[in-house]
């Protein structure tokens, strides 16, 4: 199931692109959006692209038509509504059975907001509509060139730096290590996992903020005597958190130890290192919600939607992820 995200932005392009590549002998997705637009961006991407794009003629599509005209790259409340409308759509199609995983194109959270929808994103309206507290926010990539698999969790979402302290406590590192712990099992029965300081140096003993050992430290230690069965380290400066990984992403695990799951404390912290490695194969995974819901690590492009620009290749990562996991 793939719901098509904002119409002004690179949602169908995407799909299109990365729809032209899908395995023969798999039956292709159903899509959630408006049948006449994604024929017209079609239309008009063919003859702007020189890559294969899959004939929605080809494809079942939910038929949710638009309300009112959208225009690639001008973001708008009508688009907040189609692409808030889809969403919500897809998700019953799920909770009905008729599909295993989700795959959200990306939204505008500002068209959202445009539309009277108040989240900070989808991963939160999801969770809304599973009907569970929160969903954990999950970053995968392999790496093409070693095969290594990189996953990075955040402990905080889409919050104000400002906010990140006051929300971060014991119970939710313990919380989110259970969740990292889960996920990693599905590569490994004893999985590395590396946790990040909040503070430069990890706080420096102290010298540079004293969250890890208020808090942070005791956590991990706790959640370590529950888990024998798992490799915990940190908290580590942030900085030099991900050099092993990095160099795994490039050579593979005979490169040195990466962990097989990272905890961020916060977006950026965990998403710059991310994109820096993987950016066209990093897929947004949701966890903890009861359906599998993947997504492409980009925004909706404005600025070149419509121009037949756009890369495809980590929308074709997040339908392989799901593919494979779900």
């Amino acid at each position: 199931m793939i719901s098509l995200g904002d119409p002004a932005g690179i949602g169908a392009e995407v799909t299109l692109k990365a729809l032209a590549t899908w395995p023969q002998q798999q039956p292709l997705p159903l899509l959630v959006g408006c049948r006449r637009w994604l024929e017209s961006s079609y239309q008009a991407l063919r003859g702007q692209s020189n890559a294969a794009l899959l004939d929605p003629g080809q494809l079942e599509v939910l038929n949710l038509p638009l309300e009112q005209a959208v225009r690639a790259g001008e973001p708008s409340a009508a688009a907040g509504a189609a692409s808030f409308r889809w969403l919500t759509a897809a998700v019953e199609q799920v909770q009905q059975g008729r599909c295993k995983a989700l795959v959200t194109a990306p939204i505008a959270k500002h068209a959202w907001h445009a539309a009277g929808h108040r989240y900070p994103g989808q991963t939160e309206r999801l969770a809304e509509l599973a009907g569970v507290a929160e969903a954990s926010m999950l970053f995968t990539a392999r790496s093409p060139r070693s095969g290594w698999r990189l996953n990075t969790l955040l402990a905080t979402t889409h919050l104000p730096l400002a906010a990140v302290p006051t929300s971060l406590n014991r119970d939710r590192i313990v919380q989110k290590l259970d969740v990292l712990l889960a996920f990693c099992h599905r590569f490994s029965s004893r999985p590395k996992l590396v946790v990040a300081g909040l503070n430069p140096h990890a706080g420096e003993a102290g010298q540079l903020g004293s969250e890890e050992i208020d808090w942070l430290i005791p956590a991990l230690e706790q959640w370590q005597e529950r888990h024998p069965e798992a490799e915990l380290i940190g908290p580590l400066p942030p900085d030099t958190c991900w050099l092993e990984a990095g160099q795994a992403w490039q050579h593979g695990t005979a490169a040195g130890n990466p962990a097989d799951g990272y905890l961020a404390l916060y977006h950026d912290q965990g998403l710059i290192p991310v994109k820096l490695l993987a950016f066209d194969q990093a897929v947004n995974t949701s966890l903890g919600l009861p359906f599998l819901r993947t997504s492409p690590d980009h925004g909706t492009g404005f600025a070149i939607a419509g121009r037949g620009i756009a890369r495809a290749d980590s929308m074709a990562a997040a339908l392989e992820t799901a593919r494979e996991l779900g």
